[in-house]
C-alpha cells in the first residue's frame, strides 16, 4: 500500500497498512473532540439565550410597557405625548409630528396583539381619532407633517417617510382592532402615493413634496433626492398593508420595492447600504434634509463628500426584508447573500467589541466614523443580528447581539424610569439622557424588545 501524508491542525502522520487501526482511532478522537467543542459552544449560547430572555422580558413588561401606559396619552388634547426629560417627566410639547403620532398608534395596536386589553385598544383608538381629525388633509388628501399640540395647522408638507408610518400604523391598527377606518385610510394613503409619488421613469418614489403633492425644491428640501431610509419604511408599511388587505396590488408593489432596495440601494462590494441617491438612483454624498431627524438635530449643512452608511439601517433592513418576504410567501434564499454582506459589514466595522454597543455611522467602504452610541441603532441591530443568527447559525451574529445587549442593559436603559436614553458616548457616558422627543417614542425600543422577546423564546425551544 502506498503512503499518503495526512495533515490537520492537530496531528500529522503517515498512512500505511501497519498503522490503519491507530489512524482510525486518532480520526475518531478528533471528530469526537470537534463535536464536543460544538456541543459545548451550543450549550453556552443556549444558557446565555435564557439569561438574555429573562432580562429582556423583565424590561419589556416591568419597565417599558408601564412607562408608556402611564405617560403616553395627551389627556388635554388627545393624541400622544412624546417629550420627556431624563427622569421621565413630561416636557413642554409645542408640536405633534405625523411619524411619532403614528408610531404610538402602532405601539398600542401591536401591544394589544401581544397583551389584549380594552385599555390598549382605547389608547390606539383615541390616537387614530386625533390623527384623522387634525393631521388628515381634507383638501389635498394625505397627511400633514406636523401640527401644534392642540391640532392647529403647522406644516402641511407631504413627506413620504411620514405617509409610510401612517400606512404602517393604520394597517396594524385594523389588524388589531378590526376598526375599518384603519384599513380605509391606509389604502387611501397608498393610492395617493401611487398617484403623486411613484416614479414611473426610474422606479421608487419621490420622497419630499409640498402640501399639494408637488415635489419640493432641490437641495435642503430634497425634491431631487431619494433614499434608503424612506424606501425601507415604505417596504415596512406595504408589508403590513398587504397583511391587512390581501390585495394583489399591494403585494405587487411590495415585491417591487423589495427588489429595488436589494438591487439599487446596497453596495454589493462593500456590503453596506447606500444613504441617498439622485432620482435616477446614482449614489450621492448624504446631506441633511428638511423634515428629517438629522436636520432636526444638526440643521442645514452643505453636502459632505464622505459617503457614509448606517449600521442601524443596514441591520434593520435585514429583518424587515425577511418579514416582507415571509408576508408575500416569497423564498428568502435568493436574498441571503445580501443579508450576509450587510451583517458581516456591521460585525466588522460597526460593533464595538471592546466597550460594547454599535457605532452610529460608518464609511460606506469600511470603518467606523461616528463613535457615539444612539438608541435607535441599538434597537434595530439587536433584532437584525438575532435574525442573522436564525438564518445562518453564525455564532458571530450572536456575539454581536451580546455585545449590544450588554451595553444597552447596563448603560443605555434608564431602568429607574423604564425607557432608553437617547445618546451616549463610546464609553457609555450620557450625552443626552432624555427619554422621549418629537422623534423618540416607544416604536424603536418597544418593537425591538417585543421582537427579541419572541425570538429568544423561539431559540430556547430549539
Amino acid at each position: 500500500m502506498s503512503n499518503v501524508n495526512i495533515k490537520s491542525k492537530t496531528c500529522s502522520f503517515n498512512w500505511s497498512g501497519s498503522t490503519i487501526t491507530k489512524t482510525i482511532v486518532i480520526i475518531c478522537a478528533s471528530f469526537f473532540t470537534f463535536f464536543q467543542n460544538v456541543n459545548s459552544q451550543t450549550s453556552g449560547i443556549g444558557k446565555q439565550v435564557e439569561v438574555d430572555y429573562k432580562e429582556i422580558h423583565k424590561h419589556l413588561y416591568n419597565e417599558l410597557i408601564p412607562f408608556w401606559e402611564k405617560n403616553a396619552v395627551d389627556k388635554t388634547y388627545g393624541g400622544f405625548m412624546t417629550n420627556f426629560d431624563a427622569n421621565g417627566v413630561a416636557l413642554e410639547m409645542p408640536e405633534k409630528y405625523l411619524n411619532t403620532q403614528c408610531r404610538m398608534i402602532w405601539w398600542f395596536s401591536t401591544l394589544n396583539g401581544v397583551a389584549p386589553s380594552e385599555s390598549n385598544k382605547e389608547k390606539a383608538k383615541q390616537g387614530v381619532d386625533f390623527l384623522i381629525k387634525y393631521l388628515w388633509d381634507n383638501k389635498n388628501g394625505g397627511w400633514r407633517w406636523k401640527v401644534k399640540r392642540d391640532g392647529s395647522a403647522l406644516d402641511d408638507g407631504k413627506v413620504v417617510y411620514g405617509q409610510s408610518f401612517a400606512i404602517y400604523a393604520l394597517s396594524e391598527y385594523y389588524i388589531s382592532t378590526g376598526d375599518k377606518r384603519g384599513l380605509e385610510y391606509a389604502e387611501q394613503t397608498f393610492d395617493l402615493l401611487q398617484k403623486y409619488c411613484a416614479d414611473t421613469q426610474f422606479g421608487g418614489y419621490y420622497e419630499n413634496l409640498e402640501s399639494n403633492w408637488v415635489p419640493a425644491q432641490k437641495g435642503f428640501s430634497a425634491g431631487d433626492r431619494k433614499g434608503l431610509d424612506t424606501h425601507m419604511h415604505l417596504m415596512e408599511a406595504f408589508t403590513s398593508l398587504y397583511l391587512a388587505s390581501g390585495n394583489e396590488l399591494h403585494k405587487r408593489k411590495l415585491l417591487e420595492i423589495i427588489n429595488l432596495i436589494s438591487d439599487k440601494m446596497v453596495d454589493h462590494n462593500a456590503g453596506s447600504g447606500l444613504n441617498q441617491f439622485d432620482l435616477a438612483w446614482n449614489p450621492l454624498p448624504a446631506i441633511n434634509i428638511k423634515r428629517t431627524w438629522n436636520a432636526e438635530r444638526e440643521g442645514e449643512k452643505p453636502a459632505d463628500p464622505t459617503e457614509t452608511t448606517s449600521y442601524g439601517h443596514n441591520t434593520e433592513l435585514v429583518w424587515l426584508m425577511v418579514r416582507a418576504l415571509n408576508a408575500v410567501k416569497s423564498p428568502v434564499e435568493p436574498y441571503k447573500p445580501v443579508f450576509k454582506l450587510l451583517l458581516n459589514n456591521a460585525v466588522k466595522y460597526g460593533i464595538d467589541f471592546e466597550k460594547g454597543g454599535i457605532y452610529r455611522d460608518g464609511l460606506r467602504k469600511g470603518g467606523a466614523l461616528v463613535l457615539e452610541k444612539e438608541w435607535w441603532q441599538h434597537t434595530e441591530a439587536l433584532v437584525g443580528f438575532l435574525e442573522g443568527y436564525e438564518l445562518f447559525n453564525d455564532v458571530r451574529y450572536f456575539e454581536a447581539f451580546e455585545a449590544i445587549w450588554g451595553f444597552v442593559n447596563n448603560k443605555m436603559i434608564n431602568h429607574k424610569v423604564g425607557e432608553w436614553r437617547r445618546l451616549l458616548d463610546r464609553d457609555g457616558k450620557v450625552i443626552d439622557g432624555s427619554i422621549g422627543n418629537e422623534w423618540k417614542v416607544a416604536y424603536h425600543s418597544g418593537r425591538s424588545m417585543m421582537e427579541c422577546d419572541r425570538r429568544l423564546q423561539k431559540l430556547m425551544k430549539k
